[in-house]
């Protein structure tokens, strides 16, 4: 079966499969064993790992549906976790129409962008909106998803040797007009997305051991040896040497290293042929992650080639000392318990007895001593969780800190894996200008994800090196404040190292006897400044990840809704406030006529109507022109069944039928109503079910009616030319507008019309005051029980006073 063609129900499975036999194993000396006979369906570009043992996984999400985007809050965000020792990820990215429970063939192809984040997810600006100031903007990889079926499409984004642990898509649509359907009027296109991911590692990768020598035998029809030595804290250096080359070429190798995940293409490379000795180190590793090392052959070469491989790492606590090449405990090294090789040491276990087989055996290698690979104590900070993604990080003895002229300071800040990558990183450095004694001080911050920074370079400060990149920050009497804002941050260690220099005519030196305060405050929030006045900040959840984004209104844009690009000016909020509010003032001629005509139930509804309407849209408002009286819940659904009630009033009235009759109706209507609300508010039969249900109980009425007079009812021409035709268009007019026309954009005036419309209508239709009968017929008279009784008609009409009343006569029957 085609990759494309895999679908999988959500979950994950493994598979286990050898590589093919032509490649071999490099554990370790001895004679290469060939695999068994098998498949492997998933293959690295590039990077061929003899005889590994390759674990294929399996994982699928559920189908969403895609939104157009408008902000982070309408995208959709799937949330992956990629093993250690991943030779090859593959992304396989499914897209289908929907349209009525059905395929939609006949929905229009709407391109599809994805976006890849490792360890967080991604912070994207599809509509190249302004960032808040301040503001760090992470990469990300992107892919745009083009139709090749009328109703399905497929892509494919694999990834090499990716970085284990977190990884995140983002998927959506491209932002439309905006346009406010009525749900239910017609079938909606949907858009559905389901990623699956299938990876493919490497176990038994063999482990070195920092001091100890590897020896291995590369046999022709292998092309290269992977190798993986933990890093643990405080560690300045790593040194990996390829020792006693020997093949049919002098020592053609080349010499990989990489953090966290298999060397590539383009990762730190040596070949050994133009280099002796062949040594390949990495300054400033990352603290607490497994480097990579791969021995590749050149191609071509004939014969076998052996060789020595060794790891010194340097603890910057004492550059002059190599780590220990055994030690006594895991705990010692910090370094994991559960990894290992095929016939590798067991951290904490004794080394074997030296036998001529053996192919791991301690050396000394003499370790030079590198300017600049000191460390200084790593000072922690006290976590603080007031709530979801509002975590206060403190110092001890802190808030002010004292930045020594010959010393950095260090700090750590730990955010916790998958807890708060969703949302913002701030951090903030304030300059106590009175400590800095009159001098010319400048107080530089580098912020580094996974290891300090510390450059002994004073001339030019950076945060950046070759394979590290970090986040500066300066304060000096000048700019004394200097703010950083890190939106979805990687969670791990986050190492901040203040550093004093005094500025002069050559550049920046070393200060003396100044030691500047700093006032320093690190904590996570989840928006950027609560999203301000024109934004609220949304906590959103995909499966079990929470995240944090900001929902703009009023024109506003942007991650923090700071761009005004489209900004609606405060004219323009109180105009759109005053249109939408005044406009149910149009329904006092309604209110007037219902009195008039004695309908005093229709008249308290709309007025229940006016007055309701006119405050939920005072507090719907997007900008700052809001006024809400109550909870905003309670004013919606008052509003939506005022509304509902005043067109079942209205149709129920133009029934005419008997009072008793009327009552129940207007009773049994609201109570009705009220569940329909309470149900979906916004549903399409919320609106047509009541008015289709009167206009039928009106109908049957009329039909009666006119059945019964043997004439058309209402009988007069003009009740039909001058009220309920105009009446009935008019009431037309304002359905169409509100179910095709209206959109976001022009809401605040199409609604407004809408008002005026409907409230026009209602006084059209509205039927006039019912005529009292003029003939008065005569009362039944009631018999009892052997007697008549006469009573005073008049006393019964209440035409005369009840107190000279009196009754006339009891007959005897």
């Amino acid at each position: 079966m085609a990759l494309s063609q895999l679908l999988l129900p959500p979950g994950c499975w493994t598979l286990v499969t050898y590589s093919e036999p032509r490649w071999w194993a490099c554990s370790g000396g001895g004679a290469p064993q060939p695999s068994p006979q098998s498949f492997t369906p998933l293959r690295a570009p590039w990077v061929s790992f003899a005889d590994g043992l390759f674990v294929t996984d399996y994982f699928t999400r559920t189908p969403r549906k895609l939104s157009p985007f408008r902000s982070f809050a309408s995208i959709e965000l799937f949330h992956f976790h990629i093993p250690e020792d991943t030779v090859i990820a593959v992304w396989n990215l499914i897209t289908f129409k929907e349209q009525g429970g059905t395929f939609g063939d006949q929905c229009p192809d709407r391109s599809i962008t994805v976006y890849f984040r490792s360890g967080a997810p991604s912070v994207i600006n599809p509509l190249h909106t302004h960032f808040p100031r301040d503001t760090a903007v992470p990469g990300s990889f992107a892919l745009t998803l083009t139709w090749t079926l009328p109703n399905r499409t497929t892509g494919v984004f694999n990834v090499t040797s990716p970085l284990p642990g977190d990884w995140f898509l983002a998927a959506h649509l491209p932002k439309d007009e905006g346009k406010i359907s009525v749900k239910g009027l017609y079938e909606e296109c949907q858009y559905l997305f389901q990623p699956q991911l299938i990876v493919q590692r490497l176990v038994n990768i063999a482990v070195l051991y920092p001091g100890h020598v590897t020896e291995q035998n590369m046999a022709p029809h292998n092309r290269s040896c992977l190798y993986k030595v933990f890093v643990p804290s405080y560690t300045s250096r790593v040194l990996v040497e390829v020792l006693r080359c020997r093949g049919a070429e002098g020592c053609p190798l080349w010499l990989r290293v990489r953090a966290k995940a298999p060397p590539l293409h383009n990762s730190t490379t040596l070949d050994c042929r133009e280099h002796t000795p062949c040594q390949l180190a990495q300054d400033l590793p990352f603290w607490q992650h497994w480097y990579y090392v791969l021995v590749e052959k050149h191609p071509g070469v004939p014969g076998t080639v052996s060789f020595q491989v060794t790891v010194q790492l340097t603890d910057c606590s004492r550059p002059s000392l190599a780590r220990p090449p055994f030690l006594p405990s895991s705990a010692s090294m910090n370094m994991p318990h559960s990894f290992g090789s095929a016939g590798g040491l067991a951290l904490g276990d004794s080394p074997p007895p030296t036998s001529p087989n053996d192919t791991k055996h301690p050396v000394s290698i003499p370790v030079t001593s590198h300017t600049g690979e000191r460390c200084w104590p790593v000072r922690p900070t006290l976590r603080n969780e007031l709530d979801t993604f509002s975590v206060h990080f403190y110092i001890f003895f802190g808030p002010n800190v004292s930045v020594p002229p010959d010393r950095p300071a260090v700090f750590v800040i730990n955010l916790l894996p998958v807890l708060d990558s969703g949302g913002v990183l701030n951090l903030e450095l304030r300059l106590n200008v009175s400590s800095l004694c009159g001098e010319n001080v400048t107080v530089f911050g580098c912020l580094n994800h996974e290891v300090p920074l510390t450059s002994s370079d004073n001339t030019s400060v950076t945060c950046e090196t070759e394979s590290l990149a970090g986040f500066l920050l300066s304060v000096n009497a000048t700019a004394s404040l200097s703010r950083l804002r890190i939106p979805y941050p990687q969670t791990g260690s986050w190492y901040l190292s203040l550093r004093s220099l005094c500025a002069t005519e050559h550049g920046f030196e070393p200060c003396t006897n100044v030691t500047a305060e700093v006032y320093l405050r690190a904590y996570l929030s989840p928006c950027i400044n609560d999203c301000g006045i024109y934004g609220q900040c949304k906590l959103l959840r995909t499966n079990n990840y929470l995240y944090a984004a900001c929902e703009c209104k009023a024109g506003w844009n942007g991650w923090g809704c700071t761009d005004n690009a489209e900004a609606f000016s405060y004219g323009f909020q109180l105009l759109s406030t005053l249109l939408l509010c005044l406009s149910n003032v149009m329904f006092v001629p309604p209110v007037a006529i219902a009195v008039r005509s004695h309908y005093l139930l229709e008249a308290a509804v709309y007025i229940f109507t006016m007055f309701f309407s006119t405050f939920y849209h005072a507090c719907d408002q997007p900008g700052i022109v809001v006024f809400c009286i109550m909870e905003y819940d309670v004013l919606q659904f008052c509003d939506f069944l005022g509304s509902l009630m005043s067109v079942w009033v209205t149709v129920i009235a133009m029934a005419r039928l008997q009072p008793i009759v009327k009552q129940v109706l207007y009773l049994l209507g609201a109570m009705l109503l009220s569940m329909a609300l309470q149900m979906d508010r916004h549903g399409l039969w919320n609106l047509l079910g009541p008015s289709l249900f009167a206009l039928g109980i009106m109908a049957v009425a009329w039909t009666a009616r006119t059945i019964r007079r043997r004439h058309c009812y209402p009988p007069t021409w003009k009740r039909w030319a001058f009220y309920l035709c105009p009446g009935a268009l008019i009431a037309a007019a304002a359905v169409l507008l509100y179910a095709f026309v209206e959109t976001e954009e022009n809401y605040f005036y199409i609604h407004s019309i809408w008002h005026l419309l409907i409230a026009g209508s209602v006084g059209f239709l509205l039927p006039p005051r019912a005529k009292p009968s003029r003939r008065l017929g005569p009362l039944p008279r009631r018999k009892g029980c052997g007697y008549q009784l006469c009573v005073n008609e008049q006393e019964e009409l209440g035409l005369v006073d009840p107190a000279v009343a009196s009754i006339n006569s009891i007959c005897t029957s």
